[in-house]
């Protein structure tokens, strides 16, 4: 079977703070990394938002191939894995963070057949450990974008752009 391997890491300088991700993508031994910071930010958001944009990064012929995610995150792991984040969906999101993220996720998701794997940050994985100092480069670039999603969670009543 055709493998995509992924790989995702987020870095939150402060929590919150300036953060970023990073992510290296494998496939029939072609290597792609990509990471973008952001001024203000926490870490779980970088850890999903990582997920997120690696999927976005996949093209129409993904769509059929098993997609392998690796991530030191156990918040977005275990929030797929468990079922926790469609039981949130039904709910609205109640009371729970980073709804605007967690529903970006599952728009992308039913059209991937996905498996998640944890693995423990910084224990010698080297597309792991690539991830982290994309994702810590990132965050502490002068290229920082604003993380709306972030904002508007501490702001009640503010608009996205």
């Amino acid at each position: 079977m055709d493998i995509i391997e992924i790989y995702t890491d987020g870095s939150s300088l402060g929590n919150p703070g300036p953060g970023g991700y990073g992510i290296v993508l494998k496939h029939k031994g072609k290597r792609k990394t990509d990471s973008q910071g952001f001024e203000k930010t926490t870490n779980n958001r970088m850890e999903l938002l990582a997920v997120i944009e690696a999927l976005r990064l996949l093209n129409d012929s993904a769509r059929g191939m098993a997609i392998h995610i690796y991530s030191d995150s156990k918040y977005v792991i275990n929030a797929v894995e468990k079922k926790w984040v469609f039981g949130w969906e039904k709910k609205g999101f109640k009371d729970k963070k980073n709804p605007d993220l967690w529903r970006r996720f599952l728009n992308a998701y039913p059209h991937y057949n996905i498996t998640f794997h944890w693995v423990k940050g910084h224990s010698g994985v080297p597309e792991n450990e690539i991830c982290d100092q994309l994702a810590k480069k990132a965050a502490e670039s002068k290229d920082l974008k604003v993380d709306h999603g972030y904002i508007k969670s501490i702001t009640p009543g503010a608009t996205l752009l």
